[in-house]
């Protein structure tokens, strides 16, 4: 597993101790680690799809510039 340092607004801080205080998670890095998780799942399906229009539109260009 990569370790990952990051910085946060102290109010974000806060309320992520406030979660680990409540017993919601065991430590403060497993709070964040399942805030990524979640974000990247939710964004996986619109960032490939995101990445693959802009593959596309780049092979178009090349395409074009060629002909």
């Amino acid at each position: 597993m990569k370790t990952v340092a990051v910085e946060l607004p102290n109010r974000t801080a806060a309320e992520i101790k406030r979660y680990v205080d409540a017993g919601w998670f065991a430590s403060e890095a497993e709070a964040v680690r399942a805030a990524v998780l979640e974000f990247v799942r939710r964004n996986r399906v619109d960032l490939l799809d995101r990445f693959m229009r802009e593959d596309i539109a780049w092979a178009l260009r090349q395409k074009r510039r060629a002909a």
